[in-house]
């Protein structure tokens, strides 16, 4: 297998290398670029805590007047090296570590059966919503949470997208995704940001834990996904109203088995991770008023079935005819909950602009009681002819109980400095600070301040 993945990888770059020569003459646009992201901690010991190396490679191509193909591809040198054992160091992807992504891959026809009709086919990142990044309504595609500071990063799903344009105002949207996609979590330092440390009874130790993930059956019906969008122009306002009828792709606990595994209070867990089957109603507008940018976005979840997650104590009570558990109820279908984001930005005359949004409901939260405040700013200013811009102001601040605000807010601070080297390279350099008390995922972070630094070359 490992061979296998390595021929694909030379494959693609030699592909590059003929289709770039034969650009002109097949008329392929080619054009993507170079990424590198290197971040390190601002503790004592300035431990290394992020390395990537991207390659990013688009090729795009109307092939008829009617139709188009489109691709993304990410190669990357992924990770810092993890060496554990002699046998390691002859694994070149251990000491070295890197990754091929198919990002987007589809076929796009224009005019399919009717003349307002048009298809894609493949895998597509599907885009809805008109919030800044973070998108209430935007539940088709799986969360990619790999940087959880790259916020509203989604992976492709492999889609049928149909789009039906009833005039130049209007339009409605099908899409299908046969398969499950589940969010891939969070890595590096970052690896367990989303999830908080299990809450034991008073006297128990943790020992050990296992865990197993329950997926839907891959079929037409279990598996699937299926979203419908009606979208219009109408005196100045884009809206949408849309329908989701998907999976939360993040799991929750289900069921945990706990054994006992000593006589002073050690124990075990066993945890079974399901994924909820959900229904979600959104809508969305954006506008200008005054020259000012604003939208406003929201959607309602709800729940297939009732989320419950099961403690079971039965080791405990070897002699009990009955299962000994303990259920408690985390989401009710009957209660659905409201997720939505407003916010505005402006372009000022002296080449400043400032953006600012509020947010109910972060990516990560489920029902009424688990979603907080968010308040996100950004301020930025360009110099010399735009080469130099810089942003004092940008991040977040956190409240997840406003009843007791000293002891539960985080801040995200996230100063930013960007310099256009050429018109095709820039260097950035930033910093993430993190404070903050409770149980919020900001706060867990402020361990993990950092210096970040990027260079991006684009082609």
């Amino acid at each position: 297998m490992k061979h296998l993945y390595h021929i694909l990888i030379i494959i693609v770059l030699l592909s590059s290398f003929e289709l770039a020569k034969a650009q002109d003459e097949l008329k392929l646009n080619i054009s993507g670029d170079l990424l590198t992201d290197q971040r390190f901690l601002l503790n004592t010991d300035n431990d290394w805590a992020w390395n990537e190396n991207r390659l990013t490679l688009k090729f795009d191509k109307k092939i008829t007047n009617n139709s188009k193909f489109y691709s993304e591809i990410w190669l990357r040198n992924m990770g810092l090296p993890n060496m554990a054992h002699m046998s390691d160091l002859y694994n070149k992807g251990i000491i070295d570590p890197y990754n091929l992504e198919i990002r987007e891959l589809y076929i796009q026809l224009y005019g399919f059966l009717f003349d307002n009709l048009d298809i894609t086919i493949g895998r597509q990142r599907i885009v809805w919503g008109t919030a800044d990044k973070l998108n209430p309504t935007d539940n088709l595609n799986p969360l990619d949470l790999e940087d959880i500071l790259d916020f509203g990063r989604r992976r492709g799903s492999d889609a049928i997208n149909l789009t039906y344009y009833l005039n130049n105002d209007f339009s409605l949207q099908g899409i299908y995704i046969p398969f499950f996609q589940p969010a891939n979590l969070p890595v590096g330092i970052f690896a367990n940001a989303l999830f908080p440390e299990l809450e034991l009874q008073e006297g128990m130790t943790l020992i050990g834990f296992s865990d197993s993930l329950v997926t839907p059956r891959y079929n037409l019906a279990e598996s699937s996904t299926a979203g419908l969008k009606f979208k219009g122009f109408v005196k100045g306002v884009d809206f949408s109203l849309s329908y989701v009828w998907g999976y939360d792709g993040l799991p929750y606990s289900s069921r945990n088995i706990i054994i006992p595994v000593d006589m002073f209070g050690g124990i075990k867990i066993n945890s079974q991770l399901s994924f909820v089957r959900t229904h979600i109603f959104g809508v969305d507008l954006a506008t200008s008023i005054a020259g000012i940018g604003v939208w406003a976005e929201a959607a309602l979840f709800k729940p297939e079935k009732d989320v419950i997650m099961v403690n079971d104590y039965s080791a405990f009570y070897p002699m009990s005819p009955e299962p000994v558990t303990i259920d408690s109820l985390l989401l009710n279908k009957s209660k659905p909950y409201l997720k939505f984001i407003v916010g505005g930005d402006y372009n000022f005359a002296d080449g400043s602009y400032f953006n600012l949004q509020y947010m109910h409901g972060f990516i990560h939260e489920r029902g009424n009681k688990e979603l907080n405040d968010y308040f996100f700013m950004r301020y930025e200013k360009k110099f010399f002819n735009e080469k130099l811009r810089f942003a004092p102001i940008g991040g977040g601040f956190i409240v997840t109980d406003w009843a007791d605000l000293k002891n539960n807010y985080a801040i995200a601070y996230i100063p930013e400095l960007g310099y256009k080297a050429t018109d095709d390279a820039e260097l950035i350099l930033s910093a993430s600070i993190f404070d903050g008390k409770g149980d919020n995922l900001f706060a867990q972070l402020k361990d993990f301040n950092m210096f970040m630094f990027k260079l991006k070359y684009s082609f």
